[in-house]
C-alpha cells in the first residue's frame, strides 16, 4: 500500500487516500509544536483504530490461530472444522466469521476458546446456523469474547 503525508488545515485532515503515515498540523506548527505532535497522535489512533476489518482468503480449516482485527469467510462445505481464537487479547480486539458457503447447519463451524471465556463461559462455541455471520469483541478475563451482534 503506497503511503503519504497528510495536512490538518483549520480542523480539516488534507491529503489523498493512502496510507496515512504522518500528519503535519499546520495550524499549531505556527505556535506549538507539542500540540502538533499531540494532534498527530490523536488523529493517528483514531484511524487506527476505525481501520475495519481485514478480511482474509476463504479458509477451509484452522488457519493456526485467528488474528484480531481480522475477518474470516469460513468454508465447511467439505467438512465441520475449528478456528481456534488468539492465545492473548486486549479489550476491544474483534474478529469477525462468515459462513461462506451456508453450510454452517450442516457442518458446524466451532470457535476454539484458547483458555479466553466465550460470552463468559469456558466451553468453545458451536455455530450451526446457516449463513451466520458475526463478530467476537474481547472484553476482560472474566467474559472473554463477547458476540457484537446477535
Amino acid at each position: 500500500m503506497a503511503t503519504s503525508s497528510f495536512k490538518v488545515k483549520n480542523g480539516l485532515i488534507i491529503g489523498g487516500t493512502t496510507e496515512i503515515t504522518s500528519i503535519v498540523d499546520e495550524d499549531a506548527m505556527a505556535s506549538d509544536s507539542a500540540t502538533a505532535l499531540s494532534t498527530q497522535q490523536a488523529i493517528k489512533a483514531y484511524v487506527d483504530s476505525n481501520a475495519g476489518t481485514a478480511w482474509q482468503s476463504v479458509i477451509t480449516a484452522d488457519p493456526s490461530n485467528a488474528v484480531a482485527g481480522k475477518g474470516y469467510f469460513c468454508n465447511t462445505t467439505s467438512a465441520a472444522f475449528t478456528v481456534t481464537l488468539p492465545t492473548s487479547a486486549t479489550i476491544g480486539d474483534e474478529i469477525s466469521f462468515m459462513d461462506y458457503a451456508g453450510t454452517f447447519d450442516t457442518n458446524n463451524l466451532t470457535i476454539g476458546r484458547n483458555s479466553h471465556n466465550i460470552q463468559g463461559s469456558s466451553t468453545d462455541l458451536t455455530v450451526a446456523t446457516e449463513r451466520a455471520g458475526f463478530t467476537l469483541v474481547y472484553v476482560d478475563a472474566t467474559q472473554g469474547w463477547l458476540l457484537k451482534e446477535k
